[in-house]
Order: structure tokens, then C-alpha cells, then sequence
């Protein structure tokens, strides 16, 4: 159960009222100004976010394979996108769960990852098959 959903509007009203009973309506002025400014402080992050990756490919990321390493999971979309600085190629149906993207870098290395109500769930690590990935001796033997 996600409880973030009804934990986070209690303690506002729990805080307000606390205000209410310590100072009045500063108090409760100054946790509304305090609400007010932690949103500001969100979407200003999300605004910066959204503004960086519009700036580059769909689905690219500089390295694949250091991406794959700084993945978590329960890491949310926006958290990723960060990380990416591009916005992952879809490849899941438009609002379907789970939903799955993409990212690809030069060598053509993709991470695929797989979101559930916005959190990462799982992810995986597809390289390219190279004629370096063979030993000389496997080659004369196949």
C-alpha cells in the first residue's frame, strides 16, 4: 500500500494545526509559504529536468553500460530521466502498466527498463554481439 498518498496531507494538516495552536495565523502563513516553496522548489527541478532532455536525442544516453550500474531500483522516471538527460524511447502501449523504455548509447548497448506506477521495477543490459567477444582459438574451433 502506498502510504505516501495519505501520510504526506496528514502531516500538513498535523503541522498546520501545531502552527495554529503555537502561533496563530503566522504560523499558519508560514507553513503555507513553507508548502508553497517546497513546490516551487519541485517543479523547478522538474521545469530543469524537461529542459535538458529536450535538448537531446529520444532514447540516447552517453554510455549504456554506466547507466546500468547507477540504476536502482524503486527509482522514479523523472530520477532517471535526470540521470539520462533524454527521455527514454517508448516501447510499452501509451499508458500501459508496466510501461518500458529504452536507451541506447554509440556502440549500441540498450538498457531496458521496466516502470510500475512510475518506479522501477527491473532493468536490463543488452550489448551487441562483437567479432571481439571470441578468442582465436574458439573461432577455429566452431
Amino acid at each position: 500500500m502506498n502510504f505516501q498518498r495519505y501520510l504526506v496531507p496528514l502531516a500538513a494538516v498535523v503541522l498546520t494545526a501545531w502552527a495554529w495552536q503555537s502561533w496563530g495565523w503566522l504560523g499558519v502563513a508560514m507553513v503555507v509559504s513553507a508548502g508553497v516553496m517546497w513546490t516551487l522548489l519541485h517543479f523547478t527541478r522538474l521545469v530543469q529536468t524537461m529542459k535538458r532532455a529536450s535538448q537531446r536525442p529520444i532514447g540516447f544516453v552517453d554510455s549504456a553500460v554506466m547507466l546500468n550500474a547507477k540504476l536502482k531500483t524503486g527509482m522514479n522516471l523523472m530520477h532517471v530521466i535526470a540521470m539520462t538527460r533524454a527521455l527514454g524511447q517508448p516501447e510499452s502501449e501509451k499508458d500501459a502498466q508496466p510501461e518500458i523504455f529504452s536507451w541506447r548509447d554509440g556502440s549500441q548497448s540498450v538498457v531496458r527498463t521496466v516502470f510500475v506506477a512510475g518506479k522501477l521495477q527491473s532493468w536490463t543490459l543488452d550489448r551487441p554481439f562483437q567479432a571481439t567477444d571470441i578468442t582465436p582459438g574458439e573461432a577455429a574451433n566452431s
